[in-house]
């Protein structure tokens, strides 16, 4: 028995269980939204660079563009998801929003004109580029806000956010099929990669799209969640700053992010440049996917038993360390042995994901709560929308960083790249991410709303609700 339930009388919100159609109704976008973040972040810069021939620092700043305009896009999503009136509920009919435009630009994405030259594709790029990740903004900070709000019990969040996390993963790991196709093409020619290119975008464009509105139909909103934000944008987002753990979480956030985001852009240059075998990067990634998926049923009971902090900061740990070892990849000799190093650091940065992928968004719900105690208010979409702002600003920076570095460090496309440049991507690639990540386990040990205040928390919020009744 935990201690809130030693200290605190279960009422009917802590005992809110989720039935499994829900969690499975949830998740179920996320296959497709996996599936796109993935090919995005992992091979549209390459694309880009190796097909398109467009300048590494012209992309970085393409993508830095779009994560800071992201960034701000964010919060206005979730301020007025949180205000929206609407018989499909303040969430939902956001989510059906971004079905169309979604799909529009990741398929434009891949699929740029062939008459056209440099200037014209990367004006194409970054039109697609800025409004891809503008389109699904509207699906996905009111669809982390939904998942906040479907149930008030402190691990039943766990159990919906680690099927969302599966799920992403699992979209993950069918996006690295396209991404061998996609290896497979370059071999022949740009001209085959752009028409693999082509079709996969318009085959992913519609299982998203029947992903989407597979959730907008089964799944159902709260009713006594809507209308419980009041406040003008400002007043929002200054309560969100004024919540001590929100604000903590959002420091460790960026510490994370600013730590991480150089990994996925340079995946696919550290397995071809560094360790010498494009060919298995697939096989690399999907080292990492695999366990992240499939340690989710794992970390879900060992949450009840060691706690979501202790937990989330045991993963952010594992996950600096598993990258910080890959800064040892270009002083490896022999090829196997790098294989080898890369292969069993993602393995475990894997298990580290499908922890915090778990247990992060779980404890951001119950940091929702608190403010519900202070304030009176559900603002869901104004929290993730903080999050994520933090998440895609710090994304930017460090892609503009990315782009730079790999520009001065003298990258050459196609070509054996130099000590020194190869020195700058793992640099990026683990030890950068090894510091921030142990910062941000140091600074989370002061983080205090646990499983015992949670629950005190939700008892004092339920006797509100239900006094004089």
């Amino acid at each position: 028995m935990s201690a809130v339930e030693k200290s605190v009388p279960i009422t009917a919100e802590q005992a809110d269980h989720i039935p499994w159609s829900t969690v499975f109704a949830y998740g179920a976008p996320g296959v497709g939204a996996g599936y796109m973040f993935l090919l995005l972040s992992l091979y549209v810069m390459k694309f880009s660079t190796d097909v398109l021939l467009i300048a590494p620092a012209v992309m970085g700043i393409i993508f830095s563009v779009s994560r800071v305009w992201d960034a701000v896009s964010d919060p206005i999503v979730g301020y007025l998801s949180d205000r929206t009136k609407h018989p499909l509920g303040r969430r939902r009919i956001w989510m059906l929003a971004s079905v169309v435009p979604t799909c529009a630009t990741f398929v434009m994405l891949f699929s740029p004109p062939t008459t056209m030259g440099i200037f014209g594709l990367t004006v194409w790029m970054a039109v697609g580029v800025i409004g891809f990740y503008s389109a699904i903004t509207l699906f996905a900070v009111p669809h982390l806000s939904l998942g906040a709000e479907l149930t008030t019990n402190y691990h039943e969040r766990s159990r919906l956010f680690g099927l969302r996390h599966a799920a992403f993963t699992l979209g993950s790991i069918l996006a690295l099929a396209s991404m061998q196709i996609f290896i497979n093409a370059e071999a022949k020619g740009p001209e085959a990669t752009r028409a693999a290119a082509e079709w996969i975008s318009w085959l992913a464009s519609g299982l998203m799209f029947a992903l989407i509105l597979f959730a907008v139909v089964k799944l159902r909103e709260r009713a006594e969640f809507q209308g419980r934000s009041i406040g003008l944008p400002y007043q929002a987002f200054a309560d969100v700053w004024r919540n001590t753990h929100a604000r903590l979480l959002i420091v460790v956030s960026f510490i994370e992010q600013v730590g991480s985001a150089a990994i996925g852009a340079l995946t696919l240059y550290v397995a071809q440049y560094v360790v010498g075998r494009l060919d298995l990067a697939p096989a690399i990634i999907l080292a990492y996917m695999i366990p992240s998926a499939i340690s989710v049923p794992m970390w879900i009971p060992l949450s009840r038993r060691f706690g979501k902090i202790r937990l989330w900061i045991f993963s952010m740990v594992l996950t600096g360390v598993s990258f910080g070892v890959m800064f040892s990849l270009p002083f490896i000799d022999a090829e196997v042995n790098r294989i080898w190093v890369i292969v069993i650091a993602a393995m475990f940065a894997g298990l580290a994901a499908g922890c915090g992928g778990t247990v992060a968004p779980s404890i951001q719900g119950d940091v929702i709560d608190y403010d519900e105690y202070l304030t009176g208010e559900r603002k869901e979409g104004s929290y993730f929308a903080a999050w994520n702002f933090v998440y895609k600003s710090a994304t930017g920076v460090m892609l503009l960083l990315t782009g730079f570095v790999l520009q001065v460090s003298g990258f050459v496309p196609n070509a054996p790249q130099s000590m020194t440049t190869q020195v700058a991507m793992v640099s990026l690639y683990g030890l950068f991410p090894l510091v921030c990540y142990a910062i941000g386990s140091v600074m989370m040990l002061r983080f205090k709303l646990d499983e015992t205040e949670h629950g005190r928390i939700r008892a004092e919020l339920y006797r509100r609700r239900h006094a004089g009744s």
